[in-house]
């Protein structure tokens, strides 16, 4: 085996922290975490997570909102960008999808499963979990147990003094501007993000993690992806509630929102969820955050995300968070609370996974759309079935034809 089959099937060992399973609503205590599989079966680890680092379970809602339905629409047959045509059945075929949503006007107009997902098996999240962490701090803040965003992160959380993290405002931690030194290439095994996750799997404590990142920038003055950040951020809302981010979850947003199947995050030997990346949900309740920001926090009447909280989250209020900004790590993507914010049609906003996990928030349309991939070609260099900005053009060809 060459160093590029060692470096991928370390890659994999990395994915699998972040993958699903059957729809279970069984609790698993004493867990022994074990290896994930090899690349060329995360199809199948993506969907099956339980089977290999241990869980907290999330209970659905004991009364389910459905939306309406439809008969299955015909997607556009193909898209464009940057002048090239793709089919799109080719390229829900070549991004390795496995669960397809699209919801518009609260029906859904098109929902496929391949790859072994089914509407009632839960599949990773990764990144996507950020969102949902940004929604349940903005929920602790009109709760009373955080006072400020202004605050910085060591006032909450004292053995982070001395790390990077020491006198950094907690607004900047949400807007991925901490300053924190992290080196998030997943094909690196020397990275930070390997390190951590390497880590994770052999029980190391996500808390030791963050106490020893180092500082870098200005706070407050560069866009730089930085998963621990929003660890930072669960612990903030761990210390502050006194709840475990699975209970707050629950009862904060995944009951109040209707969900229809139980959901589970992945969690370290002590028990801390992985808030930056280990959730694992049904895709039709994923829809249901789509819904819930659709409407600015808003569910059937009830402000659940207070709106001003919206407002900011899905909004680049400085110019290092704007999406063509060269204070940033991430063209043509701004940023807000957690969630991105693409160039091009305004008010559009996502919430975004590797291996193309994807919440797609159309306003204009009264969309949502919720991709599942597993795609095993996400880090090739400019390959156009892993890239977010040529998923955008296909979500948007879907909202603009349904609508």
């Amino acid at each position: 085996m060459n160093f590029k089959e060692l470096t991928t099937l370390f890659i994999i060992l990395v994915a699998t922290l972040s993958v699903g399973i059957s729809c279970s609503s069984e609790k698993q205590n004493n867990f022994v975490p074990r290896d994930p599989m090899p690349l060329d079966e995360i199809e199948y680890s993506f969907i099956h997570m339980d089977e290999y680092l241990p869980t907290k379970i999330i209970e659905k809602a004991e009364q389910p909102f459905l939306f309406a339905r439809k008969e299955n629409i015909t997607l556009p047959e193909e898209f464009d960008h940057n002048g090239n045509t793709f089919s799109t059945q080719h390229y829900i075929d070549s991004s390795d999808t496995q669960g397809l949503l699209v919801i518009q006007n609260d029906t859904i107009l098109y929902e496929n499963y391949w790859k072994g997902q089914q509407e009632n098996i839960q599949h990773i999240s990764w990144s996507v979990a950020k969102s949902y962490v940004s929604a349940l701090f903005g929920i602790a803040i009109e709760e009373g147990y955080i006072k400020s965003i202004h605050q910085t992160v060591d006032e909450y959380l004292p053995q982070l003094k001395g790390s990077g993290y020491e006198g950094v405002k907690i607004k900047d931690v949400l807007q991925m501007s901490s300053g924190v030194k992290f080196d998030e290439t997943y094909s690196d095994p020397q990275s930070d993000i390997q390190q951590y996750w390497v880590g994770f799997v052999e029980g190391d404590s996500q808390d030791e993690f963050a106490a020893n990142m180092i500082n870098e920038k200005t706070p407050g003055t560069y866009n730089k992806y930085v998963s621990m950040d929003t660890h930072v951020l669960g612990m903030i809302i761990v210390k502050a509630t006194g709840r475990s981010l699975t209970d707050y979850l629950e009862e904060k947003l995944w009951k109040p929102l209707g969900t229809e199947f139980d959901a589970y995050w992945l969690v370290d030997a002590q028990g801390m969820e992985m808030a930056l990346g280990g959730l694992n949900a049904c895709l039709r309740d994923y829809a249901k955050l789509g819904r819930l920001y659709l409407n600015k926090g808003n569910w059937n009447g009830k402000q659940i995300v207070p709106s001003a909280w919206f407002e900011s989250s899905t909004s680049a209020t400085k110019e290092h968070l704007q999406p063509e900004s060269e204070n940033s790590s991430s063209p043509g993507m701004g940023y807000g609370y957690q969630w991105w914010i693409p160039d091009g049609n305004e008010g559009e906003f996502m919430a975004m996974g590797v291996f193309n996990q994807h919440i797609y928030i159309n306003p204009t349309t009264n969309t949502i759309i919720v991709k599942n991939s597993a795609n095993k070609n996400y880090y090739e260099k400019d390959n156009p079935y892993a890239s977010t900005k040529t998923h955008l053009e296909l979500y948007r060809k879907i909202a603009d034809m349904s609508n």
